[in-house]
């Protein structure tokens, strides 16, 4: 079976055998768009003339423009499934340099979920339903037929690489690759940016703040719990324009990491409500901020409650 779970497949001569350029030729046949990496498992720099966006861009992160340099530049982007491309003389250099090479999974209509350690892996199981899977380094990718948005850290050790994304090629991998999930494509929920002036975003006001009464079984001083606390209510605030509810989860997953050795209850409700109010104060949606406070307190297996 081909890397996108087709059935038909190139002559035997023509698999991959470890070397990148003949792998990258492989899965062009197969319509994935490849491109090779440097050291490091890296895409290569861009050249002179496209360094600092000089040539105008190419679809790449959030910059699109006319750059139809013939180099292996912009990154992911640079991905094709041209065998002419792929053997030219502009690419020649980076293959001569190449360690291994990456794909595109948006363009050849994939997703790929980066799972990075035990913890995800066991997440997946109990919760996705099952494709193929391929080994990495710390973990897995779980493949699936089906685009849409790249997203980093949708939860720890969680990443979700398909449109302007690559991914690493590690083997075609095991398994009946199956459609992209709807549960996959909800790990991807859009963090707003701070509402247009004149607009407020929905509020946790209501919700109790953390005292020494409700955190009788915590062995922190109560100056010790709130300088920490406001410190990190002052990272999610600073997020104003986004990153305030990937700041919101590790706030909270360093709150609760402090109070794992705590015989309990330590307040963590508390402290999670005043995390979600900070993130709403800058205009993360309130469901989205109660799902990423409550994701970092559950990141720590403690007693504290």
């Amino acid at each position: 079976m081909t890397p996108t779970g087709k059935t038909a497949s190139p002559p035997p001569s023509d698999r991959p055998d470890g070397n990148p350029l003949r792998t990258a030729l492989y899965l062009a046949t197969a319509g994935v768009p490849v491109l090779p990496l440097r050291a490091g498992k890296v895409p290569f720099g861009n050249c002179r003339a496209c360094a600092n966006g000089a040539c105008g861009g190419r679809p790449h992160m959030k910059s699109a423009g006319p750059c139809q340099c013939p180099s292996v530049c912009h990154g992911w982007a640079a991905a094709t499934t041209d065998p002419d491309v792929i053997t030219s003389r502009a690419w020649a250099p980076a293959w001569r340099q190449a360690v291994s090479i990456a794909y595109h999974p948006g363009g050849a209509g994939l997703t790929v979920l980066d799972l990075d350690n035990a913890a995800a892996i066991a997440w997946a199981r109990m919760t996705l339903q099952a494709t193929r899977t391929v080994p990495t380094a710390r973990g897995q990718h779980w493949l699936y037929r089906g685009a849409m948005r790249s997203v980093n850290a949708v939860r720890p050790g969680v990443d979700v690489k398909s449109l302007m994304a690559y991914a690493r090629w590690l083997g075609p991998g095991d398994g009946i690759m199956t459609d992209l999930p709807s549960a996959v494509r909800a790990l991807a929920v859009r963090e707003e940016a701070t509402p247009p002036r004149g607009r407020v975003a929905s509020s946790s006001s209501a919700h109790p703040r953390w005292d020494r009464t409700v955190a009788s079984g915590c062995r922190h001083t109560e100056q010790y719990v709130r300088t920490g606390l406001e410190h990190g209510l002052a990272l999610v605030r600073s997020h104003t324009e986004s990153g305030a509810g990937s700041q919101a989860f590790q706030v909270a997953r360093f709150q609760a990491s402090r109070h794992a050795q705590c015989p309990g209850p330590c307040g963590l409700d508390a402290i999670g409500a005043q995390i979600i109010d900070a993130a709403v104060s800058v205009g993360v949606p309130e469901r989205y901020a109660r799902r990423a406070v409550a994701n970092g307190l559950n990141a720590v297996t403690d007693g504290a409650t």
